[in-house]
Parts: structure tokens; C-alpha cells; sequence
């Protein structure tokens, strides 16, 4: 892992608080308060990612936004198609792990993506498959535009063996 330097770390930390602030804005005006605190901490997590450790594998824009999409898929056709909650919410992290290792996107907040599909209240559960796109891909999009303008990402194949 590299360290960074003070000047990377000011910016990685700004890029941070105003993602992350923009990200809680948009996520709060599509949930409403029902589910917020379970799409932010994801959210959350990603940013202490992509800006705290920005040349992680973890953290790379394939990883990010990959890693989110399949989870929350994951997580949506858990709760779907698993009449249980318990076993729906017990099955979403394993199964997003795999299709994420499978994809080559390990990212691991997407793990709390998955989970916030199934235990996500009423508001998460009545956008289905939309959750995918309005707060997630949004979400990791708000995180990369900023981590990319601030150019905390280096070059990477996002399918070349780890």
C-alpha cells in the first residue's frame, strides 16, 4: 500500500466530506429518512476507500462501481425471490462476494449494499431493481467524479489477474 503525501491527503479528505455530503443529499431525497443510514454507511465506506486508500485494488473505479451494481442486484433478487428475511439477508453477502470475485470488482462495501436491499425498509424495497441505479450508481458515481477530479486513481486494467 502507498502512503500518502499531506497535499494528497487534504484533497483526498475535502473530496471526501463533499461527495459524501452530496451523495447524503441525493440519497436522502430518493429514501426520504426509511433506509438512509444503511445506503450511507455503504456509501461511507466507499468513500474511507476510494479517497483514504485510493490505490488500493479495492478502491479502483471498476471495483467501486462493479461491486455496487452486483450487490445491489444481489441483494434486490435476494429479497425478491427469498421469502425469508433472515435467510434472504444471510445469503446477500455471500452471494455478492462470489459474483464480485467472479467479476474481478471486489469492493467490499458492497456488502452492506446487498444487506440494505433486503433489511432496507419499505422506501428501498419498493424501488425493486431501481435501487440499482438511483441511490447506488448514483451514489458511486458522485464518489468517483470527485476522486477522479481530484486524481486520486492510478491506471488499471480492471480484469487483469490479481
Amino acid at each position: 500500500m502507498t502512503t500518502m503525501g499531506s497535499k494528497e491527503l487534504t484533497f483526498s479528505i475535502i473530496g471526501a466530506f463533499i461527495s459524501t455530503l452530496i451523495a447524503s443529499f441525493f440519497s436522502l431525497s430518493i429514501l426520504t429518512e426509511e433506509g438512509l443510514p444503511m445506503i450511507l454507511a455503504s456509501t461511507g465506506a466507499s468513500a474511507m476507500l476510494i479517497f483514504g486508500m485510493p490505490h488500493a485494488s479495492v478502491s479502483q473505479p471498476w471495483n467501486l462501481i462493479g461491486g455496487h451494481l452486483i450487490s445491489a442486484a444481489v441483494g434486490v433478487s435476494c429479497y425478491l425471490f427469498i421469502s425469508s428475511e433472515l435467510l434472504a439477508s444471510s445469503l446477500a453477502i455471500p452471494l455478492a462476494m462470489l459474483f464480485m470475485h467472479w467479476c474481478r470488482c471486489i469492493h467490499p462495501p458492497g456488502g452492506a449494499t446487498a444487506i440494505t436491499a433486503v433489511i432496507g425498509g419499505a422506501n428501498v424495497h419498493a424501488l425493486g431493481y431501481g435501487f440499482l441505479i438511483l441511490p447506488v450508481f448514483l451514489n458511486s458515481i458522485i464518489l468517483l467524479s470527485f476522486a477522479m477530479a481530484i486524481g486520486t486513481f492510478r491506471a488499471q486494467n480492471p480484469f487483469e489477474t490479481r
